[in-house]
């Protein structure tokens, strides 16, 4: 059964869905972006649907200025707030949960690592956080060095870019604008150090979910491979460019990960 939930976040009425079940461990999504808490293509209202036929109870939530939810959207790095109230309403709507997995991809599988801290939160699945910083609320001009290098080395693999070059299909200036962009060595973005620093603090078991082909997974990789090892840090890859994991055999990937996590608590 699914029902609505009203709840506060620093005098402002917030809303969230609760599929309700049985089992002692839940599941809170934590929406990325601007997205409202059904995801993409309702891609995160079939999930708690699919844990839920699981036995897990789910909870999902608008942040502030979002949605269904009052308030001002403040992005991401502002959202510390919404995730402990979302946290204490989930746990005030099924008080029989004793354990509680928390799920978000991009930016909010960042703020949870960044938010996490003490609160009732017993385990963080992330996928594909975001580490790539931008002016205000302005996209990327150009994807990051890391991404670009992954394109090439994929296009080099594959014969038919060789006939392009040769046969001039292949724009040659556009081709040394990202040579040269790919070659360049990026300084760890802020967020990227703060989210090291974050997973490094971490007391709760952290599984890194990442779709190998996706340009804010691969940013993520090169920072991450500036980092080492962490202490109670899992990473797991499936090959894919999308960054929701929305074709069929990378969906039933993230949903296997993440019921491993759920287990694993």
């Amino acid at each position: 059964m699914r029902r609505m939930i009203d709840f506060n976040c620093e005098g402002n009425r917030l809303v969230g869905s609760l599929d309700e079940s049985d089992s002692t461990t839940g599941l809170l999504i934590v929406s990325g972006g601007n997205e409202i808490r059904s995801g993409a293509y309702a891609g995160q209202a079939a999930m708690a649907q699919h844990f839920a036929s699981k036995a897990h109870p789910v909870f999902r939530y608008d942040r502030r200025g979002v949605g269904d939810s009052e308030g001002e959207n403040g992005g991401f790095e502002s959202s510390a707030d919404d995730i402990a109230a979302a946290v204490t309403a989930f746990r005030n709507a099924a008080p029989h949960i004793e354990r509680l997995v928390a799920f978000g991809n991009c930016d909010a599988a960042t703020a949870l690592a960044y938010f996490h801290a003490g609160l009732a939160i017993d385990a963080l699945v992330l996928a594909n956080p975001w580490v790539i910083e931008t002016v205000g609320d302005a996209e990327p001009t150009s994807p990051p060095a890391a991404a670009i290098r992954a394109r090439y080395l994929a296009r080099l693999k594959n014969p038919r870019s060789v006939i392009d070059l040769l046969t001039g299909k292949i724009d040659l200036k556009k081709l040394a604008t990202g040579v040269a962009k790919a070659a360049q060595k990026e300084a760890p973005s802020g967020i990227a150090v703060r989210l090291a620093d974050a997973l490094s603090g971490a007391s709760v078991p952290i599984h890194i979910l990442i779709a190998e082909r996706d340009t804010t997974a691969l940013a993520f990789l090169a920072a991450h491979s500036n980092w080492g090892a962490i202490s109670g840090v899992r990473l797991h890859k499936v090959d894919t460019a999308s960054h929701s994991f929305a074709d069929t055999a990378s969906r039933g990937w993230l949903y296997r990960q993440i019921q491993d996590a759920i287990d694993q608590t």
